[in-house]
């Protein structure tokens, strides 16, 4: 495909959503700058991937077919996640769990017909590749089906979903750039692996995070508790437990 207008926003969305996912990662999280990063972050890769699944159309590479529509749909979801307070899902989650399920279908389907193969691959992807997203697709149906059977989620448990959701798609865009096309980069980030530690880093980010969200309510009563201790200790008080939150 010649270069065109699409392909320049394509290129620009997705170096655009790099640098906002990055600092979206590392500010504190639900702080203004925070909000400002995700609100670029999410509208440059929402722009990414529908450009980039548009240009696969044309060119018959359904595997970029489903990989922007899975970008788009993550980006989606977890946006809306953050932005709806109460939780409550909607037409919108309906939707978007049906894409999921047609994603992850579709890309188990070319893994299998890769794996049948005599080469083990399809369109020049190996099937690993398509069982690896078709996996994750499939997952995220699946959190989708719970949600919408339990009514919705909130408190831990949204945020996990939001911060999952955008460390994924930002995985996606690191790899289709420091991994898929290497020869872009200087020959030492090469050989010395950075380009692979760059793909990973949102992975290592996301899991760090969903840590610190699972057991940030932990932490806090066990810090409590501590200062509570030593305050006993000092003053030689009886103070009656303080009875937790449910």
């Amino acid at each position: 495909m010649p270069f065109s207008p699409l392909l320049l926003l394509h290129i620009c969305a997705g170096g655009l959503g790099l640098v906002s996912g990055g600092f979206a990662m590392s500010l504190r999280k639900g702080s203004g700058p925070h909000r400002i990063a995700g609100n670029v972050f999410f509208v440059s890769m929402l722009c990414m991937s529908a450009a980039g699944a548009y240009m696969a159309v044309m060119k018959s590479q359904m595997v970029n077919v489903f990989g922007g529509v899975l970008t788009f749909y993550l980006v989606a979801t977890a946006w809306v996640t953050a932005k709806r307070r109460d939780g409550k899902p909607g037409v919108f989650d309906w939707t978007a769990c049906l894409v999921a399920l047609a994603v992850g279908t579709g890309m188990l389907t070319f893994g299998f017909e890769a794996a049948n193969s005599q080469t083990g691959s399809k369109s020049g992807i190996p099937a690993g590749n398509y069982f690896f997203l078709g996996s994750v697709a499939l997952i995220s149906a699946a959190g989708d089906v719970r949600m919408l059977v339990r009514g919705g989620i909130s408190g831990a448990q949204r945020l996990v979903r939001h911060l999952w959701r955008m460390c994924f798609a930002l995985f996606i865009a690191a790899a289709s750039l420091f991994l898929a096309r290497p020869q872009l980069f200087p020959a030492l980030l090469r050989r010395t692996h950075v380009l692979v530690f760059l793909t990973v880093l949102p992975l290592l980010l996301m899991t760090f995070w969903m840590f610190r969200v699972r057991f940030a309510n932990i932490y806090r009563r066990i810090s409590v508790q501590a200062k509570r201790d030593v305050y006993l200790l000092r003053t030689g008080r009886r103070v009656k437990p303080v009875a937790s939150s449910q």
